[in-house]
This record gives C-alpha cells, sequence and structure tokens, in this order.
C-alpha cells in the first residue's frame, strides 16, 4: 500500500454558535493546529426540514438556540455573503475551507463559491436531486459520507456518479452516525471494505470519526484512509449539542502531528543496516 498525505478536515459545523467572529477565531486555531481544511455547513432550514420538523421544539432545551427547532436552526445558519466571507479569510491564513450541503438550494449557494470540495452528509446522502447538481454542475471533488447507509445503497450513490463518468472526483467516507461512537461501533474495516471496491474508481477514501480521543484515526490511516473529519471547537463545554464530542485545540493538533508522523513512519528499512543504528564514537553493538 503506497501511504499519501494524510487530510485533516475541521469539522466547524455548527459549533460557532452562530457567531461569524467565533467562525473566524475557529478557522484560524485550525489553521494553527495544522489542519487542511475547515469545514462548515449550509442549510436552506425549511427545504431541509419538514414542516412538522421545523416547528416541533428543540428535542434538548439547554442546547436550543431558539424556539420552535426551526427558529433555533436559522439562528445557527450562516447567508452566502458569510459563507464567502469566511472562504476569503480562511484563503488568506492558507487553510482550505469546504462546506457540507443538507439540501439542493444549499448545494447550488456553495457552487457558486467554488471550493475545492463540496461535502454530502450521511443524513443527506439519498437526496439524489441534490447529487444530480453536484454531478452535472460542479467541477471540484465530493466528499460523500456512508452513516446510516445500506451496502446496496452505497453502491447506488457510486453508480449514480459512474454511470456519468464522475466517481474520480468522488471522496467515499466510511462512518457510523453516532454522537458520539463508542469504540464498539466506529468500524473501522468498513475502510478495507471502501477500498477493496472503489479506491481503483475513486479520489480516495476516508474516515469520519464521531469518537472520542485521537488513537483509532492513527489506525484508519494504517488502513488505507486519505482524509480525516472530525469534529472541532475550541471549549466542549460550549451550548450546542456537537460540542461534547468534538476535538478542542490540542487534539487537533495532536491528530494532525500524529497522522503526519504515522505518514513518516510506515516505510521499509532502506538498508538493512541506518546510520543511526551504525556506532559512533567508538561504540560497538552489544551482543549477548
Amino acid at each position: 500500500m503506497i501511504y499519501k498525505e494524510p487530510h485533516i478536515v475541521a469539522e466547524i459545523c455548527c459549533n460557532h454558535q452562530g457567531d461569524i467572529k467565533i467562525a473566524k477565531k475557529m478557522i484560524e486555531t485550525a489553521t494553527n493546529g495544522k489542519a487542511t481544511v475547515a469545514k462548515f455547513q449550509k442549510r436552506n432550514n425549511k427545504e431541509f426540514l419538514t414542516s412538522k420538523q421545523y416547528n416541533s421544539p428543540h428535542p434538548n432545551k439547554m442546547h436550543s438556540f431558539g424556539e420552535p427547532y426551526g427558529v433555533h436552526r436559522e439562528f445557527l445558519e450562516f447567508t452566502f455573503d458569510q459563507h464567502k466571507e469566511l472562504k476569503c479569510y480562511a484563503e488568506q491564513l492558507g487553510i482550505m475551507y469546504s462546506c457540507s450541503t443538507f439540501d439542493t438550494t444549499s448545494a447550488k449557494e456553495i457552487i457558486e463559491l467554488n471550493p475545492e470540495y463540496i461535502k454530502v452528509p450521511s443524513a443527506c446522502n439519498n437526496n439524489f436531486e441534490m447529487l444530480k447538481v453536484l454531478r452535472d454542475n460542479y467541477s471540484g471533488n465530493v466528499h460523500i459520507s456512508f452513516g446510516m447507509t445500506t451496502k446496496q445503497q452505497q453502491h447506488e450513490i457510486f453508480n449514480f456518479f459512474n454511470e456519468h463518468d464522475q466517481a474520480f472526483r468522488l471522496v467515499l467516507y466510511a462512518c457510523t452516525s453516532g454522537y458520539p461512537v463508542p469504540f464498539d461501533d466506529v468500524c473501522l474495516l468498513e475502510i478495507s471494505r471502501l477500498r477493496e471496491l472503489y479506491s481503483d474508481k475513486v479520489s480516495a477514501i476516508g474516515f469520519s470519526g464521531h469518537h472520542h480521543g485521537i488513537a483509532v484515526d492513527i489506525a484508519a490511516y494504517t488502513l488505507g484512509a486519505e482524509w480525516f473529519e472530525r469534529h472541532f471547537t475550541l471549549d466542549r463545554t460550549w451550548k450546542g449539542t456537537d460540542q461534547v464530542f468534538s476535538l478542542e485545540p490540542t487534539g487537533m493538533r495532536k491528530l494532525a502531528r500524529d497522522l503526519r508522523a504515522t505518514k513518516k513512519s510506515l516505510t521499509y528499512k532502506k538498508n538493512d543496516i541506518l546510520d543511526i543504528e551504525k556506532p559512533k564514537g567508538g561504540y560497538e553493538k552489544y551482543r549477548e
């Protein structure tokens, strides 16, 4: 296996609490933590949510930014112009901007910004109207998470792009849609399965994790994942349902450090005895 440079995605999602100043601080912190991408989310809430969902109470009052649930979601939503501002700010700092889109309208808006890739979250990967827009009206890569998705559905999504010779633009993510996910349900070997089926046809295989810690991400890399998406926050105690399973700045920095160190380490010895192993200062190798 050829191990390529790992790409680390700081999934800012809605952890900015609807405040663009916090969002910019999170981009800056992700950049300093050596992440590859600062990623956001875009929703047209009245399109994405059913009327019943929009008008229902928030299921967890302590994390609500408004009532009913649709008002809560609107509070957390950035406008097109704000996303444009965030993209420009990220590029000034030297980090890639990307965004998950949850509906067709949002996909069309983010396409106008022309990021290097657009993400399709697990909850929306069966929205073929949106997938068609991303397939036919966008030239960048399309990253798709496979949480809550049967193997048959995964193959249908792949074929939807492949039948138009567009599968080469896909990055497929092994993912378990739990918040957070216990280690028993992370199911890392899904990475191997996706590689066996699709790695010669798509751009890459990724891993979208909602677990605690960073240890299993290293294992995911050794199994062949190249993209690593982790939720990111400045403070896990902040208000919001995604905060608790997100990485804080120190965790993101360590994840980036450890993944890149692993990449350097996954080699064979170039010589039987490396220079570092040769005797120095007259000392000879100790033999029992």
